[in-house]
């Protein structure tokens, strides 16, 4: 075990990292292996905060251990002792790997427990995974590009230097592109996409990344810029599949799997009512775009489509506002910034052809 300072090795290990910040904290930033066990909660964290700014570090010592004590304290501690049982190979990490991660230990300690802490807690993880990102960037990259429905991530989730960084910001980039995961703050994407990358380098010798065409956005989580930059000046490799097996897919990961995803987390009724208002969501979200006149005929397509979906089972009726959406706004707006990357494209071809190309 190292002494909690090489981060490369413990972030590439998915080391267990026990978090001791307070859930605002953890929620704001936090690395893919860590479990939020804090010392304080936000309500105590925040007096403890106030007290320090008007009467000094000693009296908002004081007052941690008096709000963090008797049988809260124990039952605190009793969730460390379970977690370093778990995880005996983890570190305990709070914001800089100052007083409540040595606390933690302390108290630990004296339970008959020794765990070791980040040193420099979790600023130098995030600062580490920057600097990761930072450098492995530099290595070549292709991009996969193709219209909406190409299975653009599919074949980048089959390639051994693949790197699924929508699936990795739980969004599929278009407006219709959430998923039932909701999406992770904008560090803790970034933190993800640091491991990510370290842990795929270290499986192989990595001659050039795979990565699909993204815009700077996925959902709320926007690309880190080094990324971009990358990605701007890259080669790209475009699957042009067949219209009607673009829509079979579509139809299979939008209207089939969402509705399943939906019923399976919600149920049966709540289930039915959140799949419906995720599709009406997508739609709305492009109104501007498609004009006001053209958004409601569209609408009244799909208000039939979920009729008949839900009356039989079948999602043919979804075609009928799918087919002029693609045909209308996604294709038109994909290719038009496709053509302002014409130079840099190196191969086209249907789906096998690409998947094909890749391996040589």
């Amino acid at each position: 075990m190292n002494d909690g300072t090489d981060y490369r090795a413990i972030l590439a290990a998915d080391t267990p990292l026990i978090d001791v910040r307070a859930p605002i904290e953890f929620t704001q930033g936090a690395m893919p292996a860590a479990i939020n066990l804090p010392l304080m909660n936000d309500e105590e964290r925040a007096a403890v905060g106030t007290c320090y700014k008007r009467q000094g570090p000693e009296a908002a010592l004081a007052l941690g251990h008096k709000l963090v004590a008797g049988d809260e304290r124990q039952r605190r501690l009793e969730a460390w002792r379970k977690a370093c049982i778990q995880h005996p190979r983890g570190y305990l990490c709070c914001a800089r790997g100052g007083q409540r991660s040595h606390i933690v230990q302390q108290w630990l300690h004296e339970s008959g427990v020794d765990y070791p802490l980040i040193q420099g807690g979790y600023k130098a993880l995030r600062q580490a995974a920057m600097h990761i990102t930072d450098t492995l960037v530099q290595k070549p990259m292709i991009l996969i590009g193709g219209c909406t429905g190409s299975g653009k991530t599919q074949l980048v989730r089959q390639q051994p230097n693949g790197v699924d960084l929508e699936g990795l910001a739980h969004h599929r980039g278009s407006s219709f592109g959430r998923t039932l995961k909701p999406q992770l703050s904008q560090a803790s994407f970034e933190n993800q996409l640091a491991v990510e990358m370290l842990k795929t380098d270290a499986r192989q010798e990595l001659q050039m990344w795979v990565l699909e065409d993204e815009g700077r956005m996925i959902g709320a989580n926007h690309l880190p810029e080094c990324l971009r930059e990358r990605m701007a000046q890259a080669s790209i490799a475009v699957v042009d599949d067949p219209f009607e097996l673009r829509l079979e897919r579509l139809r299979e990961e939008y209207f089939i799997r969402m509705h399943r995803d939906f019923t399976h987390a919600c149920g049966e009724e709540d289930g039915w009512q959140a799949y419906s208002d995720y599709l009406h969501h997508g739609l709305s979200a492009i109104q501007r775009r498609l004009g006001l006149q053209r958004f409601k005929e569209l609408t009244v397509k799909l208000d039939a489509a979920l009729a008949m979906q839900q009356a039989s089972g079948s999602t043919d009726g979804h075609l009928a506002w799918l087919v002029p959406l693609l045909n209308e706004y996604y294709d038109p707006m994909y290719r038009y910034q496709l053509e302002k990357k014409a130079a840099k494209i190196v191969f086209r071809g249907i789906w096998q052809d690409v998947a094909q190309w890749l391996q040589n």
